[in-house]
């Protein structure tokens, strides 16, 4: 069984837990779509909607209460504090000493974790469409059974690409690829970033093997796993 670690803030992580556990944390709001996990195999931490269907969470959005108010006595206002003394003492000399060398320190650590994290928070953004697109699955595969033809905007039940735009999916269109497949094509919606605004996702169904590939216009280190390639 697999046991699972996940992030909570810049320096801290959580567990094992349970794939079951991961997926109660994940129910109950305390962590996202867009929390990093890891567990034994991988070779670096990965969002946690890489493993969405796996976990079984799409469709899932999480929903937990917020905590209750706190409940005490009222602290009486305190005196004011005398006045400093003049002039610094060792204490204080010796912070300052640290803080002047850490600068350079710190701004070496930034230098490297601010790309990181741009390209997770990236990352986390592409991934979020696939819950989207998939919970339109059934519907392809569906109307391709029954009417033995692929499906487009304009068949009953389907609704014109605009129409499914939410976060960051900027429209949704059904048809036939070249490959003679049925799918969905995701365009991708995230201002202010070139690598995937305006970019395609696609979806193909197979009905010989009921089975879908993800492939994208986008570079793999963006994609989910099961979009690489």
């Amino acid at each position: 069984m697999s046991e699972w670690y996940y992030a909570a803030g810049n320096d801290r992580r959580l567990g094992p837990l349970s794939s079951n556990d991961l997926v109660t944390e994940f129910r109950q709001g305390r962590i996202g779509l867009e929390t990093l996990v890891w567990r034994e195999g991988q070779p670096q931490w990965q969002p946690l909607a890489d493993f969405s269907s796996e976990l079984g969470l799409t469709g899932d959005t999480g929903s937990v209460l917020p905590p209750p108010l706190p409940v005490g006595p009222v602290r009486a206002p305190q005196a004011s504090a005398p006045p400093p003394k003049s002039g610094l003492s060792g204490c204080m000399i010796a912070l300052i000493v640290v803080a002047v060398l850490a600068i350079p320190v710190i701004g070496i650590l930034a230098a490297i974790a601010l790309p990181a994290y741009q390209q997770y928070v990236v990352r986390a953004k592409v991934a979020s469409v696939l819950p989207v697109a998939e919970a339109h699955k059934p519907a392809v595969s569906s109307y391709l059974a029954r009417e033995q033809a692929c499906p487009g905007n304009d068949d009953a039940g389907f609704e014109a690409p605009e129409r499914y735009a939410q976060g960051s999916v900027a429209s949704l269109t059904f048809g036939k690829f070249e490959s003679d497949l049925c799918g969905m094509e995701v365009i991708l919606a995230v201002p202010g970033t070139s690598k995937v605004d305006g970019k395609a996702l696609w979806l193909e169904y197979n009905p010989a093997d009921e089975s879908w590939h993800c492939s994208s216009e986008i570079e793999d280190k963006y994609l989910p796993a099961q979009c690489r390639g």
